[in-house]
């Protein structure tokens, strides 16, 4: 549970507007969806991707580093890592069980036979949507082990997009229809004050010697 004294002790250094825009931003966060990024070579399309997930207001991305490890791209995300929450995996199994555990259904993001293409996407059910390297694609692991399979429409003769840009078609899209569903999808009140106690830390510069202080007066 978040401390409700601590919080407060820490806004009092945010001014009101950066607290009353923190509140604007959580009002459309959700975690009905996540993004999970599967072993990307290029390090700044994993940072691209973070940051359409910030924008469209997805709170959570998973990077599988299983084989190539990277670092955020801070000028790419353009500070998107201090406001998404990252999940970092090792192997492939470990980020599609502890997915599943969580409630996700696997969507592998594929031009697959049977891939549903992105308008046909049933937004209601809670999912995990998977982007795989640039040029192999997502891991025979993730593919036996997605529950469906999604595509965005096409009518050239390329076949496929960039990671960066296939994540943020569909992201827009899969996020905008869910607002405009009858789903609950938006925060619940513990994430909500969970996301606004680590925002007032992530703002706060001298953070740590503000914190000794709390604690030891306290």
């Amino acid at each position: 549970m978040v401390d409700l004294d601590y919080l407060k002790y820490l806004e009092e250094f945010l001014s009101d507007s950066r607290k009353q825009r923190f509140l604007q931003v959580l009002e459309n966060r959700t975690n009905h969806f996540t993004i999970a990024v599967e072993d990307v070579y290029q390090f700044h399309n994993t940072s691209a991707v973070m940051r359409s997930c910030e924008v469209f207001g997805i709170q959570e991305i998973n990077i599988v580093e299983q084989r190539f490890g990277k670092n955020i791209d801070k000028e790419i995300a353009m500070g998107a890592q201090k406001w998404v929450d990252i999940n970092k995996f090792d192997n492939i199994a470990n980020c599609i069980k502890t997915l599943k555990n969580k409630g996700y259904q696997i969507i592998a993001t594929t031009p697959h036979n049977d891939s549903c293409l992105l308008h046909d996407f049933d937004v209601t059910q809670k999912s995990a949507l998977f982007f795989g390297t640039e040029k192999e694609g997502l891991s025979e692991e993730v593919m036996s082990q997605a529950d469906g399979y999604l595509k965005i429409p096409m009518v050239g003769f390329t076949e496929s997009l960039n990671i960066s840009v296939s994540a943020a078609i569909i992201i827009q899209d899969i996020t905008t229809r869910l607002r405009q569903s009858e789903v609950n999808w938006k925060l619940t009140e513990v994430e909500l004050l969970e996301k606004r106690l680590l925002w007032a830390k992530n703002s706060i510069k001298d953070i740590k010697r503000i914190e000794e202080r709390y604690f030891s007066e306290k």
